[in-house]
This record gives C-alpha cells, sequence and structure tokens, in this order.
C-alpha cells in the first residue's frame, strides 16, 4: 500500500481530515479532491486524498476562497509534476554524459552553427564588432 492507494471510505476520510463526510463530497463536485470511485461508485480516498483535504481545510481557515484553493493545488499539482520532469532529464543527462564523457560541451560557430568541444576547451573571443545590413530588396 502506498500514499495514493484508494482505501478510505468517506466517514473514515472525513474523520481523518476533521470534517463533515458532505463537505467531502462538496470538494469532490467542485473538483478540489476528487477520490477514486469504486464499481458500485463509492468513494474511496488515499492518504493523499486526506493530505489534499487537511491542506483544504488550513487555506480555507486562512480565508482562502474556494476558487484560490482550487488554483492553489492545481499549481502544487503543477510544480510535482515539474519536479518528476526534471529528475527525469537530469538522469537522462545523466546517463548521456556517463556513456559520452567529455562530448557534451558546445559554443557557437562564427557562422552561427553549433560547435562541439573538448571539455575545458575554451573558445578563442573575438573583441571585433560586425556590422550586419540586410540585403537590399530590387
Amino acid at each position: 500500500m502506498d500514499a495514493s492507494s484508494p482505501v478510505f471510505v468517506i466517514s473514515v476520510a472525513a474523520e481523518l481530515a476533521g470534517m463533515h463526510p458532505q463537505t467531502l463530497r462538496q470538494y469532490d463536485r467542485l473538483g478540489l479532491v476528487s477520490p477514486t470511485r469504486t464499481g458500485g461508485g463509492s468513494r474511496r480516498y488515499s492518504v493523499r486524498d486526506v493530505t489534499k483535504l487537511r491542506e483544504v481545510a488550513e487555506l480555507s481557515g486562512e480565508g482562502v476562497s474556494l476558487e484560490g484553493i482550487r488554483r492553489v493545488l492545481d499549481l502544487e499539482d503543477e510544480v510535482t509534476s515539474l519536479r518528476s520532469r526534471v529528475r527525469e532529464l537530469e538522469s537522462v543527462l545523466a546517463d548521456e554524459v556517463l556513456k559520452r564523457p567529455g562530448r557534451r560541451v558546445f559554443a557557437a560557430g562564427t557562422e552561427g552553427e553549433v560547435v562541439t568541444l573538448r571539455a575545458g576547451a575554451r573558445v578563442r573571443r573575438s573583441t571585433s564588432v560586425v556590422l550586419w545590413r540586410p540585403p537590399s530588396h530590387q
């Protein structure tokens, strides 16, 4: 069993969250906390759902509107998703670095092309000023 396993019936989830079951039904209708449904349509709440219900209660107690709470929860879900994606990309990058050590350094060439450099190599910098003029259309 993990934090997302739907194990609690509505009365138990309400008690764990310190709320009335009717409040949980309202939050479900509003899409704030949507539990899993059984084949018969009964709500089943997870530990993660109960945690979210407590957060809703805390935000509500601080005077945040239900629409504001929805936005906060959506943003938190987005942050969680983005963090997961960053971890995934970091893992892919680490694998790439291990497969091809020293081949992940790039620079822009004089014509704008991408140039691969050896690790530790430095690009010779030019201090000249270049004036670009658009081609004249005749």
